[in-house]
């Protein structure tokens, strides 16, 4: 039987507790309901720190998706996440798991210790639906084949997913500052790729 994590729990304590776990195994409900009343938050970050990892082309549609799954929950308003039964079953091995926590465990101590609640209007019904839908719009973003593109999306993400969870408004306007430097760089991206384009077609067509 799962026990549910208390919610003044520092999220790094129920990270290390599915750490400690005997089993090989864990289902992503049992993690939905470790992370109690922050399991929105929780697996937003999960999902947004996966996508940091450097994978190939296309590799961040397959953490993306979930993403696009959970944030536009924030923008209707719900608190706990809706999973399909299907997702709410996969297992999870916890070998795979173990090999990466550590680092994070470590890295969340160390932002838990610095951080408190503050500017908290930031996560009224209002603040938590406009996390949502910016999370909704980087998760479109990492579902695109995009060389390089995911890095700042997904560091954004997981900036303004674990201001959630921490209730820090100023973790949040980071994260919203990630976001607009985020855009800033992909409209350079795509300015420069339209622009090599125009080029291409009008030697294309002049030859």
């Amino acid at each position: 039987m799962t026990l549910l994590a208390d919610y003044h729990q520092p999220l790094s304590e129920v990270l290390q507790e599915v750490a400690d776990l005997p089993s090989e195994r864990i289902t992503v409900a049992e993690l939905v309901e470790r992370f109690g009343g922050r399991a929105m938050g929780a697996l937003l970050l999960v999902f947004g720190l996966l996508c940091l990892l450097p994978l190939p082309p296309g590799g961040t549609t397959i953490f993306g998706l979930p993403l696009l799954l959970l944030a536009p929950q924030l923008v209707i308003g719900r608190h706990a996440p809706w999973l399909p039964q299907r997702l709410r079953l996969r297992q999870v091995p916890l070998d795979d798991m173990r090999a990466r926590l550590p680092r994070l465990i470590r890295w969340l101590r160390r932002i838990e210790a610095i951080s408190q609640p503050r500017l908290t209007f930031l996560f009224g019904p209002v603040g938590e639906r406009l996390i949502g839908v910016v999370c909704t719009a980087l998760a479109l973003v990492l579902i695109l084949p995009i060389w390089g593109g995911n890095m700042l999306p997904a560091l954004a993400v997981s900036a303004l997913s674990l201001a959630l969870i921490l209730k820090d408004g100023v973790l949040a306007l980071a994260g919203y500052a990630l976001v607009a430097v985020s855009g800033a760089v992909l409209a350079l991206a795509a300015s420069v790729i339209v622009a090599m384009l125009e080029h291409a077609w009008a030697v294309v067509s002049g030859a």
